[in-house]
């Protein structure tokens, strides 16, 4: 996806989704506890897509002939941190074509987790997510959460 249209899409993703609760992240890189349950989770319903390693599929920037996407890389070569935590809660959760069904054009591959993880996984997913990023993603993706609530 071009990052405009990407950054377009987050945008009017963002406008129709609820706050989360207070300021801090529920989705904690620094909590060991967490990490190490993130990891177990994401190796179960994750890895087969995203990577053991959280590197994505092969050229993850070119569509497939259905106009889906591979999936991407969640390491700091993909653009995960540059997402807001309540919309990557909210793509884990429903999946990418319930999470994008208001902007047309989009057109995900990524299936939800409802039915398979409950809230408290989905952010230690995350969290084990962000633990491989480096300082300045995590600053970023920070920001941009903090300036989503």
């Amino acid at each position: 996806m071009k990052p405009q249209l990407l950054i377009l899409v987050s945008a009017a993703l963002l406008a129709h989704l609820p706050s989360l609760a207070g300021s801090a992240s529920p989705a904690d890189p620094a909590d060991v506890e967490q990490v190490a349950r993130g990891a177990t989770l994401y190796a179960g319903a994750c890895a087969s897509c995203h990577g053991a390693r959280l590197e994505g599929q092969g050229d993850w920037r070119s569509p497939n002939p259905d106009g889906t996407y591979p999936a991407p890389p969640h390491d700091a070569d993909g653009h995960t941190w540059h997402h807001s935590d309540k919309l990557l809660f909210r793509y884990i959760k429903l999946g990418g074509q319930e999470a994008f069904k208001d902007v047309p054009g989009i057109k995900s591959a990524m299936l939800g987790f409802s039915d398979t993880l409950a809230d408290q996984d989905i952010w230690d997913v995350l969290a084990f997510i962000k633990s491989h990023w480096p300082e300045r993603a995590m600053e970023y993706q920070r920001a941009i959460t903090e300036n989503d609530n």
